[in-house]
């Protein structure tokens, strides 16, 4: 190993390295392009910072002036880009590393100032490293080893257009390290694509995947969660606590409640800016915050030092996600805790999460409050704070206050001062196993008792409903709906039963004039109203009740002796007609009709012309309709003009004088109403812009 690099761990606490580092650190893998696998919490940032070594490092160990950079880390987060950072610092701080970053939601102008200084490492997220490029803010040109940390999530967020351009853009001579949690189809694509003959690495720790992490299922009631959080939270006790939610305004309201019960909190979601998200993360790290409420923004890569419980106040969505936010526990060989709460109706998704997961959980309910005054009690008589040396003047201080007071009252205002300081445990509901829904007996419906019925003077028709005659009548009679038993509405007036006990009351409240709000009138009845006869409507089950008809017993009628209607007799309404008839000899010619045999009435006279009603305005009393004259050119009988056309100005009609008016048609006036159409009984209706000549179209 590099001298450099040994010093650094050396210094960090590292005696021996995981499985993943030492797989990525072999000599003979010291310039080949790699596709790492490994489970979550095994170390792949060092292991990474270890592989990528001697490929930027000079031979002495250390880097020459910054200037163009010569290794690329790309995350698929912001908080994960800013912690591999900070883990190759002090990897790299012996060697004199400038480090540089590029981050959506910080200031582009600083990345950029902080690149032209120069750097021998970046990391960055995917998006704005895209943008650095594409602006020419970051030159390429001397890369030697580009990393991709958590691959599968970068696509799964959409960045791939994104690595294929960054990629693109590379040198060719580089070398590309994927490291992932798992090794999907779309990964393996993608190393074939842009990585030259890849090793691939899978590392599998001696144990079972999260060994160090226990997982607790508790089961509550569903109008319990809030409560089963806050218990858990105050009976683990752990520095550093990280509750998930699937969703941004979960995140808001679950901080709200944790801050308002007095635990040191901070939010985490991508709602949240890039600096308040830094400020959130660098809470937990110094300890004035204990617990972060986060999305699943936080479920990869972040690593908190004394993060022991993890919390899943929601469910995820699948066995992956639930992996990867128990990570962030039980990390480098510490223990963690990783606690679901699972509502009754969310059990059956928690157990095949856990089956999908391979994971095998504790099943319980969350602590209650006397579990969780017995754990305070034991985390105070084991404070370390008994064994340790006072000074001179806490010792005078303590001698004053027991020879004010007794040492028992002492004792129990330092308990009582000691509790205050927490948060007061919930109360929960006992949880109970309930039957399947096919197990579930009938529901029972419970006499009204004896009762009283009153009638409103308003109904269907008054659009009268329950929803407001229900208040009204309480408020009018001083009852509440415990007392009102059956609301019937009919079109003219509804009827109300009220429970015996409560009618003198209810009369008392009412008054004499029995009025109601809006002017409505009540009547008490001597009994039950006769609403009807008709009874429930039925429905499809009424019908399977009902006995089918049985035709067994009746014989069935035989129409094979019934003899056929004969047609021969009667005579035919019309003549069948007759296709050897010679055609007539022009088509106004219309030949003869035929009389029809047995007919009642002579059809060879021919037709009169059809008569129609005068009009009550003309003189005549009937209008005898004129027959059109056959059809003829108007060149028939004409000379045609030149090129055998016919002259279709010559007119068979004479031509009009141009001096005098020939007398016929009078000329039409817009005056003139007698040709319009005049109702029976009425006036012609006169037409818009006076006596203006009507236009062609719509009036």
């Amino acid at each position: 190993m590099i001298p450099t690099l040994a010093d650094a761990l050396a210094k960090q606490g590292y005696t021996d390295l995981t499985p993943v580092q030492i797989a990525v650190t072999d000599p003979e893998l010291g310039q080949s392009d790699l596709l790492v696998s490994a489970q979550t919490g095994s170390g792949k940032t060092v292991g990474f910072g270890l592989a990528i070594g001697p490929t930027i490092l000079t031979e002495d160990g250390t880097f020459g002036p910054a200037s163009r950079p010569l290794a690329l880390v790309i995350a698929p987060t912001r908080e994960l880009a800013l912690q591999v950072k900070r883990e190759l610092q002090w990897l790299y701080a012996g060697a004199g590393v400038t480090m540089a970053s590029c981050v959506g939601g910080m200031d582009m102008r600083d990345e950029r100032r902080a690149l032209d200084r120069g750097a021998h490492i970046v990391v960055a997220t995917p998006g704005r490293l895209k943008d650095h490029i594409m602006r020419g803010s970051l030159d390429m040109s001397d890369i030697r080893a580009i990393v991709l940390d958590e691959a599968d999530e970068m696509l799964d967020l959409g960045f791939r257009e994104d690595l294929e351009y960054i990629l693109g853009q590379a040198p060719e001579t580089r070398r590309t390290l994927m490291f992932s949690a798992t090794v999907p189809a779309t990964i393996a694509k993608l190393a074939k694509s842009y990585q030259k003959d890849a090793v691939r690495v899978a590392t599998v720790s001696k144990e079972t995947q999260h060994a160090d992490i226990e997982y607790r299922a508790l089961n509550v009631a569903n109008h319990d969660i809030d409560a089963a959080i806050i218990n858990a939270l105050r009976f683990y006790d752990a520095p550093n606590a990280i509750v998930f939610c699937n969703t941004r305004a979960m995140v808001t309201r679950l901080t709200t409640r944790l801050a308002n019960r007095g635990f040191a909190t901070v939010a985490l979601s991508g709602e949240l800016s890039q600096t308040e998200r830094s400020h959130a993360l660098q809470s937990m790290r110094d300890g004035r915050a204990r617990v972060c409420v986060a999305t699943d923004v936080a479920a990869r890569g972040i690593d908190l030092p004394n993060l022991e419980l993890v919390i899943h106040a929601e469910l995820p969505t699948n066995a992956e996600t639930l992996l990867h936010r128990s990570g962030r526990t039980g990390r480098a060989g510490r223990k963690g805790i990783s606690a679901m709460i699972v509502p009754a109706k969310m059990k059956r998704r928690a157990q095949n999460l856990l089956t999908w997961g391979k994971l095998s959980a504790t099943w319980a309910v969350p602590p209650t409050a006397d579990e969780i005054t017995a754990r305070d009690e034991e985390r105070l008589l084991s404070d370390p704070v008994w064994s340790e040396d006072f000074t001179a003047t806490e010792q005078e201080f303590a001698s004053r206050l027991l020879a004010a007071h007794a040492p028992e009252k002492i004792a129990a205002a330092y308990l009582r001062l000691y509790a205050g300081k927490q948060s007061a445990p919930e109360d929960l509901s006992e949880y109970k196993e309930g039957p399947q829904r096919e197990e579930r007996a009938p529901r029972e419906h419970k006499s009204f008792g004896p009762s009283k019925w009153f009638s409103v003077d308003v109904g269907r028709e008054g659009k009268a409903e329950a929803r407001w005659l229900l208040p009204m009548i309480c408020t009018a009679g001083g009852i509440t709906k415990n007392e009102i038993g059956a609301i019937r509405i009919q079109p003219n007036e509804t009827f109300v039963e009220i429970s015996e006990p409560a009618v003198a009351g209810f009369l008392k409240a009412i008054g004499g004039d029995m009025k109601l709000e809006n002017q409505a009138t009540l009547t008490a009845l001597d009994g039950a109203p006769q609403i009807g006869d008709r009874g429930p409507r039925t429905t499809k089950r009424d019908y399977d009740d009902k006995p089918k008809r049985d035709y067994a017993d009746k014989p069935k009628r035989d129409y094979a002796d019934k003899p056929k209607r004969d047609y021969a007799d009667k005579p035919k309404r019309h003549a069948p007609r007759d296709h050897a008839a010679p055609p007539p000899s022009s088509q106004h010619d219309v030949p003869a009709i035929q009389p029809i045999p047995g007919a009642a009435d002579d059809r060879t006279a021919p037709r009169k012309p059809r008569q129609k009603p005068a009009r009550k305005d003309h003189g005549e009393a009937l209008i005898e309709t004129r027959s059109k004259p056959p059809y003829k050119a108007k060149f028939e009988g004409k000379k045609p003009g030149p090129k055998g056309k016919p002259d279709y100005k010559s007119d068979s009609k004479p031509r009009k004088p141009s001096g005098d008016k020939p007398a016929g048609k009078p000329p039409a006036n817009a005056k003139d109403t007698s040709k319009r159409f005049v109702p029976p009984g009425g006036k012609a209706k006169p037409r818009k812009g006076g006596t203006a000549t009507p236009r062609r179209g719509k009036p």
